[in-house]
């Protein structure tokens, strides 16, 4: 039943990393001082949004197709 391959578990691990990316962007622009500025942490916070839902979605439909 192993359908993790090492690319779908890229895929999640990347998810994971840009879904804590932005949580963290959160926790800074809610703190009102951020370390990296506002814009840079705006920019982190846009990008890591659409970044983690296009890697979980990928890595599903890697696993998906080596379904035996």
């Amino acid at each position: 039943m192993g359908i993790l391959t090492p690319k779908s578990g890229l895929l999640l691990l990347g998810s994971c990393i840009t879904a804590i990316a932005g949580v963290g962007s959160i926790f800074e622009l809610s703190s009102g001082k951020p370390d990296y500025g506002v814009q840079v942490t705006s920019i982190i916070l846009g990008l890591s949004i659409p970044l983690t839902a296009l890697f979980f979605i990928a890595a599903v439909k890697d696993a998906r197709a080596n379904i035996k």
